[in-house]
């Protein structure tokens, strides 16, 4: 086939065509002609050539061009697309470094198998280009929800036609009891759109919280004008649900807002997920507020919150604690999805129980290490006294306003308590010393006896070894393996050393052995009381 003024129209058409067929612009076709024809050029003329093809967009003419590239003088690797500056000057009248001289070739006649290459190229370019018109549509689509049509089924997963290509619905994307034939119109959330070597993947997904939260925009006006927000969702989906909304308008009620006139609103999106049950549940700010708002139905008793642990204690109702759970636990799981905490659920009777163990507990304490009689020691346990250093250190007008304590009877509790509390750090700092804990690390400001002795059996016995430990291998903390939190025990933990504490007692023995500068001290310092000052904001 040459290229002669009988075809050269057809050009222009056929790229028109395509580009219309494709849906991208005419131009990237015919740059995709012109690669095409260059590279069927170099087999004719060779291919060490730089050979150049221009098709005129109004004629639809291709001029063939060779260009040759002016280097340095021992800088030619290719004699047929390079020249010297000296060799240039036969062409050009001052030519330097980087210029091209352009020749024209007579056009090529292309044979079948010429052909054949140049329609692949072109069919290669045309792809790409669709390729990336399509990334280009939906990665900022990424996030909303998209209507489609079942186009087929395979081992499970959907193909849906999304208009100007193809979405992928995973089987574990689709609610349980879902099933769907070709043809059936879908609503999907896009939760991905991925690069991939076959082309852009859009995936599809109807079980993300996200769609649920999506669906809801669309029904409640309120929530895409920004009234009202969505601040969590958890799902278990095809079976239950829970939302936590927020209204920034004091005369709208989040949740009657999002239930609707008769329920109209909440029940579109309940159609649309299967029957999926919600609770449209009031966020508060308040983590308790919110964590009893969550578990409804069941009733709240009480709250304790460890942040530390980053762990939650629910005390239920006896007659509750079915209902707080769910079946299968499904109730306390969306709670605790939507608080980001994990929940502990136990009965009042259960909790009652534990109280009645820790005050026996204390009380037992104080009898065996004060020597008196169940009584009195019942009687510090009921005014909040936990230890003995409690009892030896705090003011004695405390000890007086107990009923029946006079200041004999508080002196006398104070001096036992004490001389035991002596006699305890006596036999600590003796098995401590016995265990091998040197002078440096004894004369350590803010370590007890008791922790010495912990310090040495955990095989720290110098300074230096106290100033190797990290701040959680002194007090503890929690570590996320494969989505479950992990407690790790500290060697000081059970002296109730936070991790702030921790991190300064390491860092004041590093700069007291001249490991870090004092400043980085007070930096650290500094830090910390900031992280501090924001968590309590």
């Amino acid at each position: 086939m040459a290229i002669t003024s009988a075809n050269q129209l057809e050009l222009l058409q056929t790229a028109e065509a395509v580009a219309r067929e494709k849906m991208i612009e005419p131009e990237l076709v015919i740059q995709a002609m012109e690669d095409s024809l260059a590279r069927a050029a170099k087999s004719r003329y060779g291919a060490d050539m730089d050979i150049r093809v221009k098709i005129d967009r109004k004629t639809g003419r291709a001029t063939f061009a060779r260009i040759r590239t002016v280097v340095e003088d021992d800088g030619v690797e290719n004699h047929h697309a390079q020249l010297t500056v000296k060799q240039a000057k036969d062409h050009l009248k001052d030519p330097v470094v980087g210029d091209e001289i352009v020749d024209e070739v007579p056009p090529v006649d292309l044979g079948r198998i010429a052909a054949q290459s140049a329609k692949q190229v072109i069919l290669q370019k045309v792809r790409e280009a669709e390729r990336d018109r399509q990334y280009e549509e939906f990665k900022d689509r990424k996030g909303t929800i998209i209507n489609g049509q079942v186009k087929r089924e395979e081992y499970g997963n959907i193909i849906v036609d999304i208009g100007r290509g193809e979405a992928i619905l995973r089987r574990n994307e689709k609610i349980g009891r879902e099933s769907y034939r070709p043809n059936d119109r879908i609503r999907c959330y896009i939760k991905d759109v991925r690069r991939e070597a076959r082309g852009p993947q859009v995936f599809l997904s109807r079980t993300d919280p996200q769609f649920m939260a999506e669906l809801f925009k669309m029904e409640v006006p309120e929530i895409y004008d920004g009234i009202i927000e969505i601040k969590a969702v958890a799902r278990d989906p095809g079976s239950r649900a829970k939302i936590a909304v927020i209204s920034y308008d004091n005369s709208i009620d989040p949740v009657g807002a999002c239930v609707g006139m008769r329920g109209s609103r909440v029940q579109a999106v309940v159609n649309e997920l299967q029957g999926e049950k919600i609770d449209i549940i009031p966020w508060n700010a308040d983590q308790a507020t919110f964590l009893v708002n969550a578990l409804q139905p069941a009733e709240v008793s009480k709250v304790v919150i460890d942040d530390d642990a980053g762990k939650i204690e629910v005390v239920v109702p006896d007659e509750q604690l079915s209902l707080a759970i769910g079946r299968r636990g499904q109730n306390v799981r969306l709670a605790s999805q939507l608080t980001g905490l994990d929940i502990d659920i136990v009965t009042e009777s259960d909790e009652s129980a534990r109280r009645q163990a820790e005050f026996a507990e204390r009380t037992k304490l104080f009898m065996e290490s004060l020597d008196i009689d169940e009584m009195m020691a019942q009687l510090l346990v009921s005014e909040g006294f936990a230890n003995l250093e409690e009892v030896a250190y705090v003011e004695a007008d405390e000890l007086l306003s107990i009923d029946g304590f006079d200041e004999g009877t508080a002196g006398e509790l104070q001096a036992r308590a004490r001389d035991y509390l002596e006699a305890v750090n006596t036999k600590a700092m003796d098995a401590a010393r016995a265990l091998g804990v040197e002078d440096s690390l004894v004369e350590f400001e803010g370590l007890t006896p008791q922790m010495l002795e912990a310090l040495a059996l955990d095989g720290i016995k110098t300074l230096e070894d106290f100033a190797t430990c990290a701040d959680w291998e002194l007090a503890g903390g929690w570590t996320t393996e494969n989505g479950q939190r992990k407690k790790d025990e500290g060697v000081l933990e059970k002296f109730d050393v936070s991790l702030e504490e921790a991190q300064t007692l390491v860092m004041t023995a590093r700069v007291m052995l001249g490991w870090v500068d004092p400043t980085e001290l007070a930096g650290a310092t500094t830090e910390v009381d900031t992280q501090d000052e924001e968590a309590e904001a």
